[in-house]
């Protein structure tokens, strides 16, 4: 029997925050801490939070610095994030393609 598309899904990459930020980061390039707060509707220690777990997991690179006398953070996705968000959204296609064959079908398990 082969295992069920959800098994794919990747704890750390698939939380919603985080899946956020990784797709953001790959869209974006590098995007500013400030950015992701604002587009994920989210406060800034719930963000700080999820930006550590990546950053731990090596899913992203964080910068810290100054623009102007202002204190910045960005993010990078890194390679390994790259790798990551393709094999979830891999493993999110696989999961669609199997709900959408169940529904048109009448199998049962």
């Amino acid at each position: 029997m082969s295992q069920h598309p959800a098994a794919g899904l990747d704890e750390t990459v698939h939380q919603r925050h985080r899946l956020g930020i990784l797709t953001i980061a790959a869209e974006a390039g590098q995007v500013d801490f400030g950015y992701l707060r604002r587009t994920l509707d989210m406060i800034a220690g719930t963000l700080s939070r999820h930006v550590t777990i990546l950053d731990e997991a090596g899913l992203i690179d964080v910068e810290k610095g100054y623009e102007g006398k202002r204190p910045r953070t960005w993010i990078t996705i890194s390679a390994n994030g790259r790798s990551a968000l393709a094999r979830e959204l891999a493993a999110l296609r696989a999961l669609v393609d199997s709900v959408e064959r169940g529904i048109g079908g009448s199998d049962t398990m």
